[in-house]
């Protein structure tokens, strides 16, 4: 039997192992949402009025990362689409790449430094209304891909953020403020979810630098 050269086999194994990764090669980011005329007659039909708190809250009532596509689930997805040559594994783990966080201007080079932020958080929904849906409706609130409620970024602002809404937290980049305000209006919009008024007066502060 003829053995191959180590240089050989070793090149063999390198392609073997690339066949089981695929490279994502642009930049891509959530949906762009609407005009702000549009913007401004969501925000008129929000219903304003006190949330009902998070008594009964779990985010296990939302289930999420849910699988979107073969082996791969929600965040992986996200991860994907607003990454920068991101490159996976065969189970669709993120293995290399790059994300710029919109909400601090940072660019991350590990997706362990990535958090998949829920631009209305699942608790604020909770208490805006989605606390009457269904679990199903709950999943396609927590997955949803088509409305700019998922965005890849820096996971200690994220953390900073947690379930607080515009009037208690909004982006350390304030560039970013118009555009967070939009996807906040046009999620709850679409959910037909509610706001306070100390919410609806910062998401209209915000708005004003449009």
């Amino acid at each position: 039997m003829t053995r191959l050269p180590p240089a050989l086999l070793l090149i063999g194994a390198l392609v073997v192992a690339a066949t089981h990764l695929t490279a994502t090669p642009a930049f891509a980011s959530p949906p762009d949402p609407p005009a702000l005329s549009t913007i401004n007659s969501e925000l008129a039909t929000i219903d304003t009025k006190a949330e009902t708190g998070s008594a009964g809250y779990s985010r296990d009532l939302f289930p999420h990362w849910s699988t979107q596509s073969g082996s791969c689930d929600t965040r992986e997805i996200v991860l994907q689409r607003d990454g920068v040559d991101v490159v996976t594994s065969s189970t669709c783990s993120a293995t290399s790449g790059s994300w710029y966080s919109v909400y601090d201007g940072a660019w991350n080079y590990a997706s362990s430094d990535v958090d998949i932020d829920h631009v209305v958080a699942l608790s604020e929904a909770w208490g805006s209304g989605a606390s009457t849906w269904t679990t199903s409706k709950r999943q396609q609130f927590a997955n949803s891909l088509s409305d700019g409620q998922l965005i890849a970024v820096t996971d200690n602002v994220n953390a900073s953020k947690s379930d607080r809404d515009a009037a208690e937290w909004q982006p350390p980049l304030a560039s970013y403020h118009c555009t967070y305000a939009k996807h906040v209006v046009h999620v709850k919009y679409g959910w037909g979810l509610s706001m306070d008024s100390a919410e609806k007066a910062a998401i209209k502060s915000m708005l004003a630098t449009c």
